[in-house]
């Protein structure tokens, strides 16, 4: 056998050699297998979610898109795609303020900011009042918390035709203690028409919020540290200056998050005036919500709907947009 046979023969076997002598190069494809799937696995796990998101909520956005572009009326909702296009015209219409339609839009606009400023406000207020009421120990404060969360366990519909009932102007308990009990009043008032309906309809909202902000709040003070307190106690700093020192700072993260949840959770609030007042809202409580419906479902006129709705969302997404800049740039400051 010659030099180069035998190197030739030995070649295979050396290389099986080299194989069983590195188990690390035979171990290296599949380490890259199980990274991969390690990795892809979470999202694989999400793609479940996320479709079901895209059919919920994406797709029938971008339809309504597109449907703020149409001439969509009753003659076409039974093929909408067939509807003429009227490319700028329906927003045109809802934001022209001298006209009847942009009036009644900028007038419900302006009722909603209102609504949503002292709803959110209130909640927040009474919501962190009763959370850091229930830091002290006492007896029965576990059976407080759990009445206090009480109206925002209770599902919406049942809850507000509750209060409707209470609302009512013969026999309603609203009344009956205002005017009957308390003497409060001259006659007995009609909560769910006038100027009236706003303050029924805040009451309700508040009675149905503040117990979320309550949870959120009273979630926040069990991350604050007990000996700070105890610290500012013995330095002489009484429950005001706690508040203001400690427990405020302490809960700005959680604030600001809390703040903007209520803000978009309120401004587009639909049950709670529907159930309360029905498909026509009295104009002391027509929110914008109430009036796109309206717009959309009431007067058959759907582009003109579609085109609110888009406004509306942008609203929202530019005053989260500068809400979110001011609060992260606040807490670069601070730091």
């Amino acid at each position: 056998m010659s030099p180069h046979t035998a190197m030739t023969a030995a070649a295979p076997a050396a290389e099986a050699t080299v194989r069983k002598s590195s188990p690390g190069a035979a171990r290296g494809p599949r380490r890259r297998t199980g990274r991969l799937r390690r990795v892809g696995l979470p999202y694989l796990l999400l793609l479940p979610a996320l479709l079901l998101e895209l059919l919920v909520h994406l797709v029938p956005m971008v339809i309504g898109i597109v449907m703020s572009f149409k001439e969509l009326t009753q003659f076409y909702i039974r093929d909408w795609s067939t509807a003429p296009w009227a490319g700028l015209d329906n927003y045109s219409v809802s934001v022209d303020f001298d006209a009847p339609v942009g009036q009644a839009l900028l007038h419900s606009f302006l009722v909603t900011v209102a609504f949503t400023v002292l709803s959110v406000g209130l909640c927040w207020l009474i919501g962190t009042a009763a959370a850091v009421f229930m830091q002290d120990t006492f007896r029965g404060r576990g059976l407080l918390r759990a009445l206090f969360l009480v109206p925002y366990a209770l599902p919406v519909y049942a809850a507000v035709i509750t209060w409707v009932f209470m609302f009512q102007h013969d026999n309603g308990l609203v009344n009956h203690v205002l005017h009957d009990q308390l003497g409060l009043t001259d006659k007995p008032s009609f909560w769910l028409i006038g100027d009236n309906s706003f303050v029924a309809l805040l009451t309700v909202s508040v009675w149905k919020g503040w117990p979320f902000a309550f949870l959120i709040v009273m979630a926040g003070l069990q991350n604050i540290p007990r000996e700070l307190y105890e610290a500012a106690a013995l330095d002489g700093a009484g429950m005001v200056q706690q508040l203001r020192r400690i427990t405020l700072p302490s809960l700005r993260p959680v604030n600001q998050v809390l703040v903007l949840v209520l803000f978009l959770w309120t401004f587009n609030d639909f049950n709670t005036p529907y159930v309360l007042f029905g498909k026509s809202a009295p104009e002391a409580a027509d929110l914008i919500s109430v009036h796109i419906y309206q717009a959309s479902f009431v007067t058959w006129n759907f582009g003109t709907g579609s085109a609110m709705s888009v406004l509306l969302l942008l609203f929202l997404l530019v005053v989260t947009g500068v809400y979110l800049a001011l609060t992260s740039r606040g807490r670069r400051t601070a730091q």
